[in-house]
């Protein structure tokens, strides 16, 4: 089970939607979030491990 996030539920919740607007303006996903995550200030964001 994943570790109590550092980041505070309504930042999550704005990163969330800030992620399904702006989706469309980059070549993928990741892009995407990694975009969001520097405007918000949160640093990149890490892949999750689905091995």
């Amino acid at each position: 089970m994943p570790g109590k996030s550092p980041y505070a539920t309504e930042l999550r919740r704005r990163a969330v939607r800030m992620v399904a607007q702006v989706r469309p303006d980059y070549p993928a996903e990741w892009a995407t979030i990694n975009a969001v995550a520097t405007k918000l200030g949160i640093g990149t964001a890490e892949p999750e491990c689905t091995a």
